[in-house]
């Protein structure tokens, strides 16, 4: 995710911090100061922030374990500002796997709170919650209830919150996965329209969290009837057939010059009938932007991008074409290139395939393989 920077890894699992975070730390600690504290109220307020944070991260990391259970990798674990991004490499088939991995991350924050509370009863009791201010008071006591509140809200039957899993895990339980998703995408939008109702008369934050569980019920929808569409749908079907390509020591000229006469956009490099890398229409104009038009294109091209096979199932391939920076990729057989995969032509396959079932077509929409 750009803007974030990885501050080191866990059970093998890349774990980064969004930049904005840093900018909530500081307007933490700047409110303390501004509601009248001094310089040890807006440390403690940001000490806060950063165990509550912390307690985040155990929840994303309770979803990547359990994951692993299964099988199913986990790419990286962010932290933001609105809370954590566990990305998965895909999410689980079966209901009953989906289940467990959405309700893995509210199980850590219940531990914490029971762990918490047991260490809070032995040390001296906590405070009625009556009393209780999530300003002041004990730090401990306050991030007890914090993991408390944490828990009820994550498991709002709602997109993409855990709960809008669960939901969906149990539906598919009875019925299709497709038809589960959209029942449980459903029931968040509503629940997204009530939010930002109530918002209009209460908090501004109601309606952030309107618009978020809105568009997040919305996503999980698309992807999962877009990943319908294209199931058992080998990449042959869809791929290019007719293209150019270009080797290592071509100038930029020459991609300029069969960009303009036909309709290819990324080209593929081929040497020694090996493709070496990907020239992309983005990295094309980089390059004469910087060296001009007589700069080689292996020194333009991208050297890390998707390899495909003419026989892999489309519903994948689109997941690792969208992960991926390099948004082109060949289709080799035996070795040799025999096709060429975009997204743009991709694109262009659901529609017609939507026409021809007398659907509407939709656009391709970002993946939802990541829990929160």
């Amino acid at each position: 995710m750009k803007w974030s920077f990885r501050i080191g890894s866990i059970a093998g699992i890349e774990v980064y911090l969004h930049a904005t975070f840093l900018i909530l730390l500081l307007f933490v600690g700047m409110a303390h100061l501004a509601a009248g504290g001094n310089a040890a109220a807006a440390i403690t307020g940001v000490v806060f922030l950063c165990a509550l944070f912390g307690c985040v991260f155990l929840h994303e990391l309770g979803h990547a374990l359990a994951a692993r259970s299964f099988g199913i990798a986990t790419r990286d674990i962010t932290l933001l500002p609105i809370g954590g991004l566990a990305r998965l490499e895909r999410m689980p088939e079966k209901p009953l796997q989906e289940l467990w991995v959405a309700v893995a991350g509210p199980l850590v924050n219940v531990a914490i709170a029971i762990a918490l509370f047991v260490w809070l009863s032995l040390t001296g009791a906590p405070a009625p919650l009556a009393d209780f201010d999530f300003t002041q008071g004990s730090l401990l006591q306050r991030l007890m209830v914090v993991n408390l509140f944490l828990v009820l809200f994550n498991l709002l039957p709602a997109f993409p919150m855990d709960g809008g899993r669960v939901l969906r895990a149990m539906l598919a339980t009875r019925m299709d996965y497709t038809q589960a998703t959209q029942i449980a995408a459903s029931i968040g939008q509503a629940m997204a329209f009530l939010f930002g109702f109530v918002g209009l008369f209460t908090s501004p934050f109601l309606l952030f969290i309107a618009l978020f569980v809105w568009i997040g019920a919305a996503q999980e929808s698309s992807m999962v009837q877009l990943k319908s569409s294209l199931s058992g749908i080998p990449v042959a079907r869809a791929m290019l057939t007719e293209f150019h390509t270009l080797a290592p020591a071509d100038s930029l000229a020459e991609a300029v010059r069969l960009t303009l006469q036909g309709w290819q956009q990324d080209f593929p490099v081929v040497q020694s009938g090996e493709v070496v890398g990907i020239l992309t229409q983005g990295d094309l104009v980089a390059g004469l932007q910087s060296s001009g038009p007589s700069a080689l294109v292996a020194e333009a091209m991208r050297r890390e991008f998707v390899k495909v096979d003419p026989g892999e199932m489309l519903e994948n391939v689109f997941l690792r074409l969208q992960e991926s920076q390099c948004h082109t990729a060949p289709a080799i057989r035996n070795g040799r290139i025999v096709g060429l995969l975009t997204l743009s032509n991709l694109g262009e396959f659901l529609v017609f395939q939507a026409a021809l079932k007398g659907g509407p077509s939709r656009p391709l929409p970002t993946p939802g393989s990541s829990v929160g």
